[in-house]
């Protein structure tokens, strides 16, 4: 996967481009042939603005953003037929999961494939192919081109069960998860 990213910012008082080229955090994932994942730009909880210039999307220690944190990615997943020819190593995978998404692993259920919560907000955007989006109750919606998903902290799995990639833009923003008591 290739991603452009364009980051403005100041200098002396005036807007520049601060850095135009490929997202730090690209990766075509050997151990999960077709997925790709780019993690575009990363957010403090509350940013600033003249922006300093650093990159938390190169150095950022957790995907999932801690509340009032974000995240910009955009993720390739490919039909889940093309997974039914390849047998995976499920330690180098989560190895090299762990590698470009640090922490997002923990997430997902290991008894239930690809079901996965986070507390975040999600905005999904997709950008090409379709998926499914699958949440608890049993109910899986059909989500094509320029379709959005807000994702409000729910367990959910996304499947592609066309025969071509589909491309999703998410912004995840952290959030405190409240007692549902």
């Amino acid at each position: 996967m290739q991603v452009r990213r364009v980051v403005t910012g100041h200098t002396n008082g005036k807007s520049v481009i601060l850095a135009d080229g490929p997202a730090p955090r690209t990766w075509d994932y050997v151990n999960a042939p077709g997925m790709a994942t780019s993690l575009v730009w990363a957010t403090r909880a509350i940013p600033e603005v003249p922006h300093d210039g650093s990159d938390l999307a190169a150095t950022m220690p957790v995907f999932v953003p801690p509340p009032g944190e974000s995240r910009l990615a955009i993720v390739t997943m490919p039909p889940e037929k093309a997974a039914a020819g390849h047998t995976p190593d499920p330690a180098a995978m989560a190895q090299e999961f762990e590698q470009q998404l640090p922490g997002f692993l923990q997430a997902f259920e290991p008894d239930n494939p690809g079901m996965h919560t986070t507390d975040t907000v999600d905005y999904g955007i997709v950008l090409e192919g379709e998926v499914w989006l699958e949440v608890d109750d049993g109910r899986q919606v059909l989500l094509k081109p320029h379709d959005i998903v807000v994702q409000n902290g729910t367990r959910h799995a996304w499947r592609n069960r066309s025969d071509k990639p589909a491309t999703v833009a998410f912004v995840l923003i952290g959030a405190a998860r409240k007692n549902q008591g």
